[in-house]
């Protein structure tokens, strides 16, 4: 598809408040747009008809879908899904494993006293430690695309919803990480656990799936200005769960330190062997908002230091202050040459969502050619 305007509307259908507010990933499977944002528990699918505006949407709750860890507690309104991919038939979702420290507005009331307490309050939002896979179908009848829990009976191979094993306080990825060298954690990312995300602690923003390989992009920590990328093995073989698997004797993940010019990862987007990052502030800072590539990512074998010729930037992305927080980019299928981008932000310009309902306007740009 070639879209034809620089800036699309994604027109949603009676959607959560917060969502047009907060789209923080995106994914193409063939001619579906398919978005999350990182303040609901639903992934929404977006069609167009005239390659302008995304008009036909669907809403899919990962409630039904998915048993997440949080189901039935207080922390049950949000996953803050933070990477978006589709590989083999499945759509991948990664949350941010982050700690969340509580929210103080300049604008809030109140005693200092008050405000102070608010501000040492940190939780863990069971549902942000998650990665899993969830089955796409084409209904039968209306040949659109479907997210569901278990395909129909009679297809093959039977597929079904899956994800980490996880609880309340971590996951599979993240115990990976506090238990890494022999048990005394990972040098490099193990203290960053206990930290919240917007301070600087690990908080993962990013998908994308070749295969078995998997790689997470982190916003934080950055590392002395080195941003990190993980790499991950994630066995399918059985269709109800997903599992780490050894990339070498007692390793479950490789660490790829990527120079971002001092900024975090965004999002992630392979394009053949290649692969795109997005990269922005980490922590609560307006700034700039760089799509790099890193050149023949998918042949990668080892940990490594990605640098120089290696590691390119393919353009500046508009930010704002206060608003236009590029977080989602997805490679439009068939564009081009050269391809097309679209890029979705949280917080939004109020410019966005001008003269619509329950809408926003995305962003769309052309790749350089390679």
């Amino acid at each position: 598809m070639q879209i034809k305007t620089p800036r699309p509307l994604l027109q949603f259908q009676n959607p959560p408040a917060k969502l047009t507010d907060s789209l923080s990933a995106a994914v193409f499977v063939g001619d579906d747009l398919w978005v999350a944002s990182d303040e609901t528990t639903t992934v929404e699918r977006l069609s167009t008809d005239d390659d302008l505006t995304f008009q036909h949407h669907k809403s899919f709750s990962l409630n039904g879908l998915l048993s997440l860890p949080a189901e039935g507690t207080q922390f049950d309104q949000e996953i803050d899904i933070e990477g978006l991919d589709f590989h083999d038939s499945h759509l991948w979702l990664i949350g941010s494993h982050s700690l969340k420290r509580k929210k103080v507005e300049r604008t809030d009331g109140g005693p200092d006293a008050k405000l102070i307490k608010k501000l040492g309050t940190i939780e863990k939002e069971g549902n942000r430690f998650i990665l899993a896979r969830i089955p796409v179908i084409r209904n039968s009848e209306t040949g659109e695309q479907e997210l569901v829990g278990e395909s129909p009976s009679g297809s093959t191979p039977i597929l079904k919803a899956s994800r980490l094993s996880a609880d309340l306080t971590s996951d599979a990825l993240s115990e990976a990480i506090r238990n890494a060298e022999g048990g005394k954690g990972d040098v490099h990312l193990a203290k960053f656990l206990d930290i919240p995300g917007k301070d600087n602690g690990l908080d993962i923003e990013g998908l994308a799936v070749a295969g078995e390989k998997v790689f997470v992009g982190l916003r934080g920590p950055v590392l002395r200005g080195w941003a990190v990328v993980l790499e991950l093995s994630v066995d399918t073989s059985d269709s109800s769960r997903l599992g780490l698997k050894e990339l070498e004797p007692n390793r479950l993940y490789r660490k790829h330190f990527l120079d971002l010019a001092g900024l975090g990862v965004r999002d992630l987007s392979i394009q053949g062997s290649d692969l795109l990052s997005l990269a922005g502030p980490t922590m609560v800072l307006d700034g700039p908002a760089t799509l790099y590539r890193w050149k023949d990512a998918l042949n990668t074998n080892s940990d490594s230091v990605v640098r120089g010729d290696r590691l390119t930037v393919e353009m500046q992305i508009p930010f704002g202050q206060g608003a236009d927080h590029a977080e989602g980019v997805a490679i439009v299928p068939g564009s081009g040459p050269p391809s097309q981008i679209l890029v979705v932000y949280d917080s939004p310009d109020p410019e966005r969502k001008k003269g619509v309902v329950d809408a926003v306007r995305a962003d769309v740009f052309a790749l350089p050619n390679h």
